[in-house]
């Protein structure tokens, strides 16, 4: 019996059990997507050292590479957001991901630094709608009171992203050459495609609500509505300033600190296995004790392995593993509360234009801080990065911003728990 033939109404019925199987095998189906969409954006900044020697880059030519990506998902999460709310979801989803696994088999083929470029322009075009289909699904068919530990399961894709995903694509890279982690991510792509076609269902009950608006009226009306703008404000915040951190972890602790390549895997893979545990603690606890004040701990408690990781000096491993798994566990976390309170701050009719819009803002603000993270810093005669820590202050501040912030995002009855 294939899922795909359900109805959603049919769907919508069988996850009124608790813990219904249906559920939890979507969202799963759906971490794996986000999987590879998130190897896909990450899997460049630890192949920094590579291409820059490869391609003989500057810091803000890598930073443009890396950023690329972002500022493409926001144009065209802008753009998705017109028409993404008038299809069923399960048809965007196949159509996007298909152009995702192409525009990543692209880059995978690219022979020069300017075909690479491209090719991740290309990729962030169909990866911004991906991750704000992603959430808008996940919004749909679970829940508020249960959308946290939904989004946890979800999100703990950031976490087998860096245990394997990462390590293993940089053992690929380290063997075979920096192709080889995209024609992985392509294949492994497909294999979701394939199952996403057996067992997303049809998602229409959203259509129902919709009117004979033009894609610019209904633009337009994402944008008007002043709670929206609330919560883009918090979306681009919480990733501003840890984005002006993460793309020049690798650089910064190679060149640095004096961390070998062969042992840069070990960072993404001590941080990825207590993410991966501590995605879905988030997730419970953001469903127990209220959204917005396992958000303020969360945020409040992660600047301080970001203000660490940035002002590190040569030093014990053990030292640099704490900063980079601490940054992993709470930089990542506070996004688990973070993005359960955000797919409620829109009326289902809005749902998936609003998740469009907000996931292109926040790709945005990535781009931006990772460009921002380039300019703050530059490289002494011995070559080593100057300024990093500038990174860590910024990433200070937009921590206290989004603490406060939080608390301007009106949310609907079900959160009123929320202290």
């Amino acid at each position: 019996m294939m899922v795909r033939k359900n109805t959603d109404t049919a769907w919508m019925l069988k996850i009124n059990d608790p813990k219904p199987v249906q559920e939890r095998k979507l969202l799963w189906l759906l971490a794996a997507i986000q999987f590879t969409h998130i190897v896909d954006f990450m899997v460049m900044m630890p192949l920094g050292p590579q291409l820059v020697g490869l391609f003989q880059l500057s810091d803000a030519q890598f930073g443009l590479l890396v950023s690329s990506y972002s500022i493409a998902a926001g144009l065209s999460g802008l753009v998705a957001s017109m028409y993404i709310d008038r299809f069923d979801r399960r048809k965007i989803l196949l159509w996007v991901y298909a152009g995702f696994t192409l525009a990543t088999l692209a880059c995978a083929l690219a022979p020069s630094h300017l075909s690479l470029l491209l090719a991740r322009v290309l990729a962030g075009v169909f990866g911004g709608i991906l991750g704000s289909l992603v959430q808008t699904i996940v919004a749909d068919v679970v829940p508020f009171e249960r959308r946290g530990q939904a989004m946890g399961v979800v999100m703990s894709a950031f976490a087998l992203a860096t245990v394997a995903g990462l390590p293993v694509a940089l053992w690929l890279a380290n063997g075979w050459g920096w192709h080889w982690p995209f024609f992985s991510i392509a294949i492994l792509s497909v294999v979701c495609w394939w199952a996403a076609w057996l067992w997303v269902p049809v998602l229409k009950n959203h259509l129902k609500s919709q009117d004979a608006q033009s894609p610019w009226q209904r633009l337009y009306g994402v944008f008007t509505q002043p709670n929206h703008w609330r919560a883009f404000g918090l979306s681009m915040f919480m990733v501003l300033g840890s984005f002006s951190i993460i793309p020049y972890i690798t650089i910064f602790t190679t060149i640095n600190l004096g961390l070998r390549q062969e042992d840069v895997p070990l960072i993404y893979l001590v941080g990825g296995l207590a993410t991966l545990f501590t995605s879905r603690l988030w997730g419970r606890m953001s469903d127990r004790y209220g959204k917005v004040l396992v958000f303020r701990c969360l945020a409040l408690v992660s600047a301080i392995p970001m203000f660490a990781l940035t002002h590190l000096r040569e030093g014990p491993l053990w030292v640099l593993l704490l900063a980079t798994t601490g940054f992993f566990v709470f930089v990542s976390g506070r996004m688990v509360p973070g993005m359960a309170l955000l797919t409620e701050a829109a009326e289902p009719k809005w749902r998936g234009g609003f998740m469009s819009v907000n996931n292109a803002l926040q790709s945005g603000a990535m781009g931006v801080g990772a460009w921002v993270g380039g300019a703050m810093i530059t490289r002494s005669p011995q070559g080593l990065l100057v300024g990093y820590e500038r990174c860590g202050w910024l990433a200070l501040a937009t921590s206290l911003l989004i603490v406060y912030w939080v608390g301007r995002i009106k949310m609907p009855p079900a959160a009123s728990n929320n202290p």
